[in-house]
This record gives structure tokens, C-alpha cells and sequence, in this order.
């Protein structure tokens, strides 16, 4: 049997730098396809894994994955694009003309590349943002209606709309709808709720909360990368045109859910509590992730608990020096 070949974009990021070392564990050839926005210390680890290959390349180039591909490897079975510009935050920062030509043209670009390539699949990360509000407070599902807060999500369902259209391809698009991610990776974020309080707390002893009754859907970066992992190893006909909601039952929490399991591990914490007037990302949502359970089987492995602790052990005990450095965060960046 034929090694599997898997191009991911956006590789040395959050996800795809414990998807890549996941992928590699599992005998798997991976090429990363990263403009490096945050540096490439993340995949430094894999750079003399005979299974890995790199290349620095920016994905609104026409030609960027079609030139990535190594001479000596066979085309890629699935191409995984989680590259663009990620969160409410980091959007409203270089405004809706750099988001929609990194998140809806580069996608587009992608996909159309992978095609013509002859790859299998293309699995599409997406976001449970773009539900939006919970319009009569009852868990959305994959067919809810879909209500954009943000530019972010709004570029997100643009590009899904495009890659919905092209399911009777030859290229099986495959769209997941993450939930909010927590935990360490080899390029972790702290500009993610769990993540964040726990810093928060550790560093400042003080959180200070808005929108405290507010639920969203939390999931472990661990449990993400199983669930794509699912979706590249099922039978094509499961996950042909679909899309999947990523995370669990058991991560839908409000924010206060999520500062008393901080305040478990770090009591001595401050908490104030605010009101939220302007504009910001209102979700106010719970999510149902019934399908991707029956479909492919997915279940989860851990919860926020194992979450908190992780990046509590990671600070304390300096593993992570300087988490403050903008490299930890989406939202402050400049795109070249």
C-alpha cells in the first residue's frame, strides 16, 4: 500500500504544527505549505523527518501548492488548508479586504489547485461562529440557519458556500466547524478564552470577564487534530460535501463555567465581572455535535479541566518563557 501524502497550509500554526507531528507519528508524508507569519520555530522538530517536507510560500500566490509539491513524492491524497487569517479579532485588524483575499480567494486558490492536482480530498477548518446566535436557545446543528457576527465568520462562510458548490468534484471537499480550541501546541495561542484566563490568572492573579453568562463550545487542539485525522481516513461517501461540527457536548460552557475551573487550580484569583456595550463578538451559543458522532464516530478525549492544567503545568514550570510575546496571539499582526 501507497505511503499517504498530506499538504497542509497554514502547518506551523496552531493546529498544524500538533496535526503535522500527529500525521508523522502515524507514518504519513507531510508537506507544509506557511508564509511563516509567526515564526517556523513550531516545525523545527520535523526539518530532518524523511517524511517531512517544507516550503515557504503564501497562499494567495496562483501557483503555491502546485510548486510545494516535493520532485521525488507522489502528489498529495488530501490537502488540509487551515492557513488565513484566524478570529474575530485578528480580522477586524487588517479590515475585510486582506481577510477576504486570505480567507475566501486563497481558498479558492487552494481548492482549485488541489483539483487539478488530482487530489482525493480537501478538508476545510471552518468555524461554529458562523451560527452566530442560538435563535431559540436550542444547540445548533449542521443545518441551522447560519448568522455571522463577525468578518471573520463571514469570510468563513464565503469560502464554505464555494467549497459546498464544489462537492460533485472529483476533489471531495470536507468542511469542519471547530469549536473553540484550548490546550498546548507546539505554537500555542493565548489569545483563546481558555488559554487566556488561565495566563490571566497566573501571571496578574485578576480576570476580568464580559459577557459572563454567555455559552460557547470548547475543545481540546489534541481532539481537533483526531477529528481531522478521522475525516482523512473515512470512506470517502461519509464525508463527500459534508460538513461536520468539531467538538463535543461536554465543551459547551459559559465564560463563568470556564473561570471557576481556573479558580479550582488558582483560588487566590481576583474576578471582576463587566458589562459589554460595544460591538465585539456577541456569540451566544450551544452546539450540537450529534453528527460527527454518528457519522465517523468521533468522541472526545479531553475536557477544559485537562485544558486548564496543561497550560498551568506549561507556565509554571517555564516551558513556555514569555507568553506575552505577540507570537502567542492571531490579532497583532501585519500581513506582509
Amino acid at each position: 500500500m501507497n505511503q499517504k501524502h498530506v499538504l497542509i497550509t497554514g502547518g506551523a500554526g496552531y493546529i498544524g504544527s500538533i496535526l503535522t507531528s500527529e500525521l508523522l507519528r502515524q507514518n504519513y508524508q507531510v508537506t507544509i505549505l506557511d508564509s511563516l507569519l509567526f515564526g517556523g520555530e513550531s516545525i523545527l522538530p520535523f526539518m530532518s523527518h524523511p517524511n517531512f517536507h517544507f516550503i515557504k510560500a503564501d497562499v494567495t500566490e496562483a501557483r503555491a501548492i502546485r510548486d510545494s509539491i516535493k520532485k521525488d513524492w507522489d502528489k498529495p491524497n488530501a490537502v488540509i488548508h487551515l492557513a488565513g487569517i484566524v478570529g474575530f479579532p485578528a480580522c477586524q485588524a487588517v479590515g475585510k479586504q486582506v481577510s477576504w483575499k486570505y480567507n475566501v480567494e486563497a481558498t479558492k486558490l487552494a481548492y482549485e489547485q488541489s483539483a487539478d492536482l488530482g487530489v482525493e480530498r480537501f478538508v476545510f477548518a471552518s468555524t461554529y461562529s458562523n451560527y452566530g446566535l442560538s435563535p431559540d436557545g436550542k444547540p445548533v446543528t449542521e443545518e441551522s440557519p447560519l448568522n455571522p457576527q463577525s468578518l471573520y465568520a463571514e469570510t468563513k462562510i464565503a469560502a464554505e458556500e464555494y467549497l459546498l458548490n464544489q462537492k460533485d468534484s472529483s476533489c471531495a471537499p470536507l468542511l469542519f466547524r471547530f469549536a473553540t480550541l484550548y490546550g498546548i501546541s507546539p505554537r500555542t495561542r493565548f489569545d483563546l478564552i481558555v488559554n487566556q484566563f488561565v495566563l490571566e490568572a497566573f501571571t496578574k492573579r485578576q480576570l476580568i470577564i464580559y459577557q459572563r453568562g454567555y455559552s460557547r463550545s470548547f475543545v481540546h487542539i489534541r481532539d481537533i487534530v483526531r477529528g481531522i485525522i478521522m475525516g482523512l481516513e473515512a470512506e470517502q461517501n461519509k464525508i463527500r460535501g459534508q460538513v461536520f461540527n468539531l467538538g463535543t457536548e461536554n465543551g459547551n460552557y459559559t465564560k463563568s463555567d470556564i473561570v471557576n475551573l481556573v479558580l479550582k487550580r488558582m483560588p487566590e484569583t481576583i474576578v471582576e465581572y463587566k458589562d459589554l456595550t460595544f460591538g465585539g463578538d456577541m456569540r451566544d451559543i450551544t452546539v450540537s455535535f450529534e453528527k460527527i458522532k454518528r457519522v465517523l464516530g468521533f468522541e472526545t478525549t479531553l475536557d477544559v479541566d485537562d485544558g486548564v492544567r496543561e497550560v498551568l503545568f506549561a507556565l509554571k514550570s517555564g516551558l513556555i518563557r514569555n507568553p506575552t510575546e505577540d507570537r502567542y496571539r492571531n490579532a497583532q499582526f501585519i500581513v506582509q
